[in-house]
Order: C-alpha cells, then sequence, then structure tokens
C-alpha cells in the first residue's frame, strides 16, 4: 500500500523546522543550516545533490538513503520552490539547478496557477492550487505505485499531520536551539492525532526519531 513519508526532515531541540527570516540569500532561515548538519557530510547529499563522489557513511547516511527508497513522487509547499511571495516569478525554477535531485513528479502546493515546468533528469514541477488532499491524489498517481515524500516545509507538514495524512514521520533532531523560526509542534497534539514514536538512533549530529500512525 502507498504511503505518505516525511524523511530526513530536521529539527532544533526546541522543535523549529526553520530558522528566522527566510529570504534568498537565507532559504533555511537565519540559523537554519546547523539543523543539517547531520545531512550535509553524507554519501547521500554529497553524491545525490552535489554530484560529487564522496561522503560519510554509518548512522546519518542510512537514514538519509532510506528517505529515498520507493519514492515515485514528492509533495512541497510553495516556500521549498521558491523565495517569492505573491505572483509568481516566472523566470524561477527552483534552488537546485536545471537537473534538481528528486527524478520523480513534484507536486508543488501554492495560491496561484502556473505551468507545470519540466527539468532535466526526470522531475517535472507541478502547481497545486487546489489543497493538500488534491497534491496528495494526483502524487499518488504519478508514483506508478510507489511512496510518496512530503518535503516540506514546516507549515505543509503540519497541514497534513492535522489532517492525519501522513503515514511516516522521520525526524532528525539536531543538537542546536534556535529559539526562533517555524515550530513543528507548535498546537499539534500528536498522540491525539494517532501517532506513536517507535524508534529513536542516535548518532554524533542527531537523535533519528521514527513517528507512525497507529489508529
Amino acid at each position: 500500500m502507498q504511503k505518505l513519508r516525511v524523511a530526513s526532515f530536521s529539527v532544533s531541540v526546541d522543535g523549529f523546522g526553520a530558522g528566522p527570516n527566510q529570504s534568498l540569500e537565507n532559504p533555511l532561515g537565519v540559523g537554519g543550516q546547523e539543523l543539517h548538519q547531520w545531512f550535509f557530510p553524507t554519501k547521500t547529499f554529497q553524491q545525490n545533490v552535489l554530484g560529487k563522489s564522496d561522503g560519510t557513511s554509518g548512522v546519518d547516511n542510512e537514514f538519509a538513503e532510506k528517505g529515498f527508497e520507493n519514492i515515485g513522487a514528492w509533495i512541497l509547499g510553495r516556500n521549498m520552490f521558491s523565495p517569492y511571495r505573491g505572483l509568481p516569478n516566472v523566470d524561477w525554477k527552483g534552488w537546485w539547478g536545471e537537473n534538481p535531485p528528486y527524478h520523480v513528479p513534484i507536486f508543488i502546493l501554492t495560491n496561484h496557477k502556473r505551468e507545470s515546468i519540466e527539468m532535466e533528469g526526470g522531475t517535472t514541477f507541478h502547481f497545486v492550487t487546489d489543497g493538500i488532499n488534491s497534491a496528495l491524489e494526483r502524487a499518488f498517481d504519478s508514483a506508478n505505485g510507489k511512496d510518496v515524500r512530503l518535503g516540506g516545509g514546516v507549515s505543509t507538514i503540519r497541514q497534513y499531520l492535522k489532517a492525519q495524512l501522513v503515514d511516516e514521520l522521520h525526524l532528525a533532531v539536531s543538537p542546536v536551539i534556535l529559539g526562533s523560526g517555524e515550530n513543528l509542534y507548535l498546537n499539534l497534539d500528536l498522540k491525539s492525532l494517532g501517532y506513536k514514536c517507535i524508534e529513536n538512533i542516535a548518532s554524533d549530529k542527531a537523535m533519528h526519531v521514527i513517528i507512525k500512525k497507529i489508529i
């Protein structure tokens, strides 16, 4: 059965998945890069995202690799695609250059219609204006029986969690306190929504937590 999965989503000890004041120059917000220090050195990031041949192995890389296994489509919030608010900048084609690291269809939640964008390597960006359920339905249909990965950001993940649509959530809790930004847990009662922590494994740079929907 297809699943909607959140994988390798980094949060601070105090629950922030992005720092404050996100912008073109600071896409992760002030201090946001600190959340991903477990991920940047891994083989998965170095090879899949940067196109290099090196990278670290171990616990962090194992979780990073799992995040790409059996994924047939992604869902992203608009801020994960573009720093621009309001009407879209039609010249903007994402943060990743001509060959994004996805290689599958991507469904981007937005309030503004835009034609789909075909990129190199099999990635196509589709823009969804009629809500999270429509995006999920289209993503499942496009995934050829594989799972769909929910990439973020915080607001998008919160919407799907509140609707009890996320089947599995992998959080990488980084040993960082941000103090402000976008808090994943704000007014979110995961227990009442039917979620349970089933696994936790520590590395030198993160605590990897697996949460699943049990009801």
